[in-house]
């Protein structure tokens, strides 16, 4: 347990603004590995890729128990900090909530993404529900990195109204932080001027998602991010590569 708290305490020390943590997403225990011995000074998951590793789609369609076990095999398989793309917790909320978590982290996750999108759903949670949810996700550990992602952004695939959502998006930053959030994820989100704003006013480090040429990890810097993630990017492009050798071979 020592040994936990002390990684769950380096991982949130990584997450610096203007000097951000290069999260380049990985699915199972073999691309961890292989991140890791790159110099990865932690790993995470992302959910569409680790479900599509099992033949899965996306949106909680892996089972739970098998996503236990692969956090489990990631974990043994790894010394540096893990998060784990926990979706929206197979749960709504409550004691069930809080069971689900435990059971990500009793498998070596030191920091999970929670995401404020209804599975399976159009909408989002409510701000006061979704801090809710956040709490019973806090009450499962007291040292997990509770990395908040809000969904306004992604929801919204015009990125010239991504402006009239600035608002409520740090409402919602604000908001949990003070249900016990560590960092504040904004997938979705391109604009520079736009995320340097939401960068000034989060009470909680800010994590992106690197989309498009403009998105460099200085450009990210300079805007005060303190994570970069790269979502399915990574599993899509191995994946291809494997599909593009195979067929130079026929």
């Amino acid at each position: 347990m020592i040994e936990r708290t002390k990684q769950a305490q380096d991982f949130a020390a990584l997450h610096v603004p203007g000097d951000p943590l290069v999260l380049y997403n990985i699915w199972d225990a073999g691309s961890a590995a292989s991140v890791a011995k790159a110099g990865a000074t932690a790993v995470a998951t992302g959910s569409w890729s680790v479900a599509g590793a099992q033949g899965y789609g996306d949106g909680e369609k892996l089972p739970l128990s098998l996503l236990v076990q692969i956090v489990e095999r990631i974990a043994q398989t790894v010394e540096v900090p893990l998060s784990v793309d926990f979706e929206g917790g197979y749960a709504v909320g409550g004691a069930e909530l809080t069971g689900n978590v435990a059971q990500i982290a009793a498998a070596g996750a030191v920091g999970i993404n929670f995401e404020d999108q209804i599975v399976g759903d159009t909408g989002l949670y409510g701000i006061q529900e979704q801090s809710d949810r956040l709490r019973a996700v806090r009450a499962a550990d007291e040292n997990l990195f509770i990395n908040a992602r809000t969904d306004l952004f992604l929801k919204q695939k015009d990125a010239s109204r991504h402006a009239d959502l600035m608002d409520e998006a740090i409402q919602r930053a604000k908001a949990f932080a003070a249900a016990g959030a560590n960092g504040f994820f904004v997938p979705g989100l391109a604009d520079l001027d736009l995320i340097a704003q939401i960068c000034k006013a989060s009470p909680l480090p800010v994590n992106v998602m690197m989309r498009g040429e403009a998105m460099t990890r200085e450009t990210m810097a300079k805007a005060g991010v303190a994570r970069c993630s790269y979502g399915p990017q990574p599993f899509v492009q191995a994946m291809q590569t494997l599909a593009e050798t195979y067929q130079a071979l026929t």
